[in-house]
């Protein structure tokens, strides 16, 4: 749904802002009749405007396309998000039986990241209490895990091979690097709010 934002690229609520784009790269609003930039479309997301970019053309829609190199952009200038881990592991589904199901699963991965968003923060600016973190990070943990052995069969079986005998002392690591790395990330998040 399209949200006003307060300016020539009004629209009315719940409709989709059309965006054509010509063979000389350029992007045009349709709604407020101006030629756009990426960096302009990436802002309309992060305010939840909806929009829809059209070759001018051939009329197909190439969104998909359009947002993906927003994502490169962001990734090439600005702080890293998407690990390397995680770029190798998503290249390596295209061509699995199992590519079909990956953009369902990441929706709903990244929807149930953004309604526990809050939760995070509070978790965050209260000190890192263990309670609802450690609820929240069980509760991932366990999604992820299914969705492993779903997608990945034998996945379990791996996973355990490379914990060895351990057991106990293994998940007992796993939760101290995650201290670590939450303790470190509100460090960061301290120094952000100065």
């Amino acid at each position: 749904m399209a949200k006003k934002s307060g300016g020539a690229s009004d629209t009315e609520a719940g409709e989709t802002i059309i965006i054509k784009k010509y063979a000389n790269r350029r992007l045009y609003n349709t709604s407020s009749s101006s030629y756009i930039t990426l960096d302009d479309l990436a802002k309309m997301v992060r305010e939840n405007i909806d929009f829809v970019v059209i070759d001018a053309k051939s009329g197909e829609d190439i969104t998909h396309s359009i947002l993906t190199q927003i994502i490169m952009d962001e990734e090439a200038h600005g702080e890293q998000m998407l690990p390397v881990s995680f770029l190798r592991q998503l290249i390596g589904m295209y061509g699995n039986s199992m590519q079909n199901l990956m953009p369902s699963y990441l929706e709903a991965s990244m929807t149930n990241f953004r309604e526990n968003q809050s939760k995070i923060r509070e978790a965050f600016e209260k000190g890192m209490s263990s309670g609802p973190l450690a609820a929240i990070h069980e509760t991932n943990m366990a999604m992820m895990r299914a969705a492993a052995e779903t997608f990945i069969p034998g996945q379990r079986k791996n996973a355990s091979k490379s914990a060895g005998s351990s057991g106990e002392s293994g998940s007992q690591k796993e939760i101290e690097v995650l201290r670590e790395q939450m303790a470190e990330m509100q460090k960061k998040l301290d120094e952000l709010s100065k």
